[in-house]
């Protein structure tokens, strides 16, 4: 299911939405250009939420993209063990609702 040769078949979606896809590549572009935040932080930030929404295709983009940002192996080691821990911080504080 997760096959890289799937990433493929975005472009066909761009043919039978285009409007719809390049306002998502635009969207895209000016979320990740630099500002206030470098583009390394960013790329960071793209890894933790891959890893808590689970998406291969992400997780490998965005690692590869934060290395080129000049991310170390520490620094996407670490990143990972935040979004760990943010992934299990909501299900504790979710697992309060089973107590009412």
């Amino acid at each position: 299911m997760y096959d890289v040769v799937n990433l493929k078949k975005v472009k066909k979606l761009g043919e039978l939405a285009p409007e719809a896809f390049k306002s998502f590549v635009a969207f895209d572009e000016a979320a990740f250009k630099g500002s206030a935040i470098p583009l390394k932080y960013k790329e960071l930030m793209a890894v933790a939420v891959a890893l808590t929404t689970q998406c291969p295709y992400c997780i490998e983009i965005h690692a590869k993209k934060a290395g080129n940002a000049g991310a170390t192996e520490q620094e996407l080691a670490e990143t990972t063990l935040v979004a760990a821990a943010l992934r299990a911080g909501g299900a504790v504080t979710h697992g309060t609702h089973t107590l009412e």
